[in-house]
């Protein structure tokens, strides 16, 4: 039976085939490159080190194709892009051949998180000029990506408490047996387990001064600044949660931002930063029961956004739910509520503090309670029925009708997200930050997911061969405009080539951000 044979290893090559041969026309690497290639780097303002004595940088865009490259690949750790400058062809032939240490790869993540966020804003503004964000109808979310700090070197105030109990049994117990001990090598034994308890003592010791110090309830102590918070149901981790906004038409991501706070005082900014990236207030934004809180619904709407944001399951505090807070009608002008009996609640106008929320609201209540016979179904208060309206009522009620007006609209968010979340964490695999040491160096990690995840949808929708003469009449531009500025240019100028010059000057003006 014969078989297809390779080519014989220490056959000589006479005339080698060339890398610019190897990679083929439709290659998505020289996507990359052009993309790079049109970015005006020299306004976004990247940091390297080098000096003029020393061995000069690596430019910024070398290194920026490199990453985006691995990212678009599922390849994130500094050592294992620089193998795949020592041995993937597309690397070789997108970096020129260029090796750059693993330090110099990670320093330019770590130090570029500003750089960074302005390229991912570049691929919001390509996806604006081929008419691909409708800006219409938002949607947002957050996920949860997995810090590197395990739960173990996670602390709070009652775990640390729970540690230095459990040392001081040991401390005691310890000290009672080396009273018994009758060698001197047993007491040497134990006076070395007693030292080891009070270096650990002292270290939670110094883990409560830094919590009261700082005010925070957490401390993590290899990734300072990640949090433990609630994944699912009561499951947590300690993680960064990556706010995300994401447009209906083609599941372009317009806007992220990496925190390590829960989503109860996101909505707000994140509103106001997709009011800037559209330039308009007229979409609707959808958000699931996670955001739902008064004064960030009133930020909301107050900017003139259409918001659905899911309402969370009110407790019943009532005996019997016949009775609960929401069969309660309000009446707006005379400012009075009617319970199910038909007897009428007032208000004596005062706002009292809920110094538990920080909020304020009004009490609403009747001396008619008392002579209900419906009392005992009512309230358990034996004073009778009291009604809180919250200074955010309005919204909430506003953000309901919303949603009662349009139930089909709102049933879109999770397919509009979770297309966002689905690629980077269950395709891509990036279900955790890959840095450590604060927010700053997660949100260049992000970024790059982000970059490449916009990148990617831009491939999968946009002809490639038009897409690639975009990007190339982009290059092309600002080469021209840098050129212009730095009176480079002759004084005569082609005809051709002040046609194609105007043609990318129109362009890239639809492309600003």
């Amino acid at each position: 039976m014969r078989y297809i044979t390779g080519t014989d290893r220490t056959q000589a090559v006479l005339f080698p085939r060339s890398l610019e041969e190897i990679i083929d026309a439709d290659n998505e690497v020289r996507v990359i490159d052009l993309f790079v290639e049109s970015l005006d780097l020299a306004n976004f303002q990247f940091h390297l080190k080098g000096s003029e004595e020393g061995r000069p940088a690596y430019h910024p865009k070398d290194l920026l194709k490199l990453y985006v490259y691995g990212y678009l690949n599922s390849v994130r750790s500094s050592r294992a892009l620089e193998r795949e400058c020592k041995r993937n062809v597309e690397v070789m032939w997108l970096l020129h051949q260029l090796v750059p240490d693993h330090n110099t790869i990670s320093n330019f993540r770590r130090d570029n998180e500003k750089a960074i966020r302005k390229v991912f804003r570049r691929t919001v503004s390509i996806a604006k000029n081929f008419a691909l964000i409708g800006g219409k109808l938002l949607a947002g979310d957050s996920t949860k990506l997995r810090a590197q700090n395990s739960k173990k070197n996670n602390f709070n105030e009652d775990k640390i408490a729970q540690h230095l109990q459990y040392i001081e049994q040991r401390l005691s117990e310890y000290n009672e047996a080396l009273e018994r001990a009758d060698s001197e090598e047993n007491k040497k034994t134990i006076q070395q387990q007693i030292d080891k308890q009070n270096d650990r003592k002292e270290k939670y010791n110094q883990l409560c001064e830094q919590l009261q110090q700082s005010g925070e309830p957490q401390v993590s102590t290899s990734d300072p600044e990640s949090r433990q918070l609630m994944i699912r149901n009561r499951v947590t981790e300690v993680a960064y949660s990556v706010q995300t906004t994401v447009d209906e038409t083609n599941k372009i991501t317009l806007d992220y931002k990496v925190t390590n706070e829960n989503d109860s005082k996101a909505l707000g900014g994140m509103l106001r930063r997709a009011k800037v990236i559209l330039g308009h207030t007229n979409f609707t934004a959808l958000y699931d029961k996670g955001y739902h809180t008064g004064s960030e619904l009133k930020k909301g709407l107050e900017l003139g956004v259409e918001l659905m944001v899911a309402i969370p399951g009110v407790p019943s505090f009532a005996p019997d739910k016949r009775y609960n807070v929401e069969q309660f009608t309000y009446d707006e002008k005379e400012d009075i509520y009617t319970c199910p009996e038909g007897v009428v609640l007032h208000t004596n106008g005062n706002w009292y503090v809920k110094s538990d929320h920080g909020y304020v609201v009004k009490h609403y209540k009747t001396a008619a309670c008392s002579t209900c016979p419906a009392f005992a179904l009512c309230t358990r208060n034996k004073k009778g029925r009291l009604i809180e309206r919250s200074e955010y009522q309005p919204f909430v009620d506003e953000n309901k009708q919303n949603i009662e007006k349009n139930p089909a609209t709102y049933k879109k968010r999770q397919a509009i997200i979770e297309h966002t979340y689905g690629t980077i964490k269950r395709q891509w695999g990036f279900s955790f930050i890959c840095t450590k040491k604060g927010l700053r160096r997660a949100s260049a990690d992000v970024g790059l997911m982000f970059i490449a995840y916009n990148l990617r949808r831009l491939m999968n929708i946009v002809d490639q061969n038009a897409f690639k003469e975009f990007l190339k009449e982009l290059a092309f531009a600002f080469c021209a405009v840098s050129a212009f500025s730095k009176h480079i240019f002759a004084f005569v100028v082609p005809a051709t080539f002040s046609s194609t010059f105007y043609l990318c000057r129109k362009k890239t003006t639809a492309v600003s951000f």
